[in-house]
């Protein structure tokens, strides 16, 4: 009886979640709240989008699936920043629904990361390094071009 009540309650949060992430992208909440308060509607719609997240937590899913999370956040965030055709990702894109579809397919999945997360999260970091390089890069060829 007490694990029929701890899934109900479990079925309970991840309904709640769904509904929060389909308000957030199919009623166009975060796009309409980056399109009216451009920087700062996309930052909210990321707060609003943390909630995915925190159940993620608390159903102990794979870090790596958390840092896949946080990924299409600030993917939606960065992307979602430029006016008008950051709106028009932010359609497109719907992280909160790619979250909880990661929640639900890895909570079934006992929280186990696949290739495809790990494949994301570091082909991220690689990127983030790869245009970290480039503009070390820049600046140091910048300095150089000036000082020459």
């Amino acid at each position: 009886m007490p694990n029929e009540l701890v899934e109900r309650e479990r079925d309970v949060e991840l309904m709640r979640v769904r509904r929060v992430a389909r308000i957030l992208d199919d009623g166009f909440i975060d796009p309409l709240l980056g399109f009216f308060l451009p920087g700062v509607g996309d930052l909210i719609g990321s707060l609003l989008g943390l909630y995915v997240v925190g159940l993620a937590l608390r159903r102990k899913v794979a870090p790596i699936i958390i840092a896949r999370m946080f990924l299409n956040l600030a993917i939606d965030a960065g992307v979602g920043s430029i006016p008008v055709l950051g709106d028009v990702f932010d359609i497109v894109y719907r992280a909160n629904n790619k979250n909880v579809d990661l929640l639900e397919k890895r909570s079934a999945n006992e929280g186990k990361a696949s290739f495809a997360d790990w494949l994301a999260v570091l082909g991220a970091a690689a990127a983030f390094v790869g245009v970290l390089a480039a503009a070390i890069w820049a600046i140091a060829a910048l300095i150089h071009w000036i000082f020459q």
